[in-house]
């Protein structure tokens, strides 16, 4: 059975509309999506902001009620019945997310075992045929196949399969109804 490593982080849960209401919120600002097409966050906001704005992720409860990308609990209980499915998190740069992060899992994709979420630094040490992703670089030494999950911050990139959306996710695993 082949495996699939997918990411949490805007690709199970949707943390850029989590992080911009609250940047919006503090700030008294409108910053959207569609304000951060091909930039990163630290590209559209005032350098000053920049140890404040990092440390929402750095809180213990940042990640405890992010909301779920549409469709993602259906396509991937659906593809974990065809493959082995990890959730694979780069949980060691905000090491206070590991219990939100499993706790949130548990409430909105409790069909995956905790044996298969994998909290680590760089994503290359995965032993997984495909990587889905929002963050190309996990991509460069991972020896399986990258694939890329659309975010603002890459709509500019182009090296990699791309899909939008999990319907996208589930058309290219599931062909036909019928895994790869």
């Amino acid at each position: 059975m082949k495996r699939i490593a997918v990411d949490m982080d805007d690709v199970l849960a949707d943390t850029m509309t989590a992080y911009l209401e609250l940047y919006n919120q503090e700030h008294n600002e409108t910053i959207s999506k569609t304000d951060l097409h091909g930039k990163a966050i630290w590209d559209v906001i005032p350098s000053d902001r920049f140890q404040k704005v990092a440390g929402y992720l750095r809180t213990a409860h940042f990640f405890d009620d992010l909301p779920v990308m549409q469709d993602s609990q259906e396509v991937l209980r659906r593809l974990s019945g065809h493959y082995e499915v990890f959730i694979a998190t780069a949980a060691m740069e905000f090491p206070n997310s590991f219990s939100s992060k499993y706790r949130w899992l548990q409430q909105h994709f409790p069909f995956i075992s905790p044996l298969n979420v994998v909290y680590c630094g760089d994503k290359s040490i995965l032993n997984a045929d495909y990587l889905v992703d929002d963050t190309p670089r996990h991509f460069l030494r991972f020896a399986g196949e990258g694939i890329l999950f659309s975010s603002p911050h890459n709509l500019l990139v182009n090296s990699y399969r791309r899909v939008n959306n999990w319907r996208e996710v589930e058309s290219l695993f599931l062909p036909d109804g019928k895994p790869l």
